[in-house]
């Protein structure tokens, strides 16, 4: 890979390049903002001191979420769900508002 693939992301003030496929750029960038601050929270919070503190500590968060959110997937798509079934009957009853043979019947 030459430089022309290197990413340059800010983490707790500090620059990191990273080398990357252009197509995985922009979910690089998301993941270092999103670790950026989760870092920024714990430090803020004055109860760990040291940036390799602070990282393993975030590491550990993140770590948390994730294996917490696989064990009950059911319950981070039902939200969506619920979301994209109302919509599909408010669609269904605006098309049949406008539909003149739904009214007749």
């Amino acid at each position: 890979m030459s430089s022309s693939n290197s990413v340059t992301v800010q983490i707790l003030d500090k620059e990191y390049s990273i080398i990357c496929p252009p197509e995985e750029r922009s979910n690089l960038v998301s993941a270092a903002r999103y670790l950026d601050g989760k870092m920024r929270e714990i430090r803020s919070s004055g109860k760990v001191i040291g940036a390799d503190r602070i990282a393993v500590m975030a590491a550990l968060n993140i770590t948390h979420d994730l294996l917490h959110n696989q064990e009950r997937p059911e319950v981070q798509g039902t939200g969506a769900t619920r979301e994209q079934v109302r919509d599909l009957l408010e669609r269904v009853d605006a098309a049949l508002s406008d539909d003149p043979d739904a009214k007749s019947n």
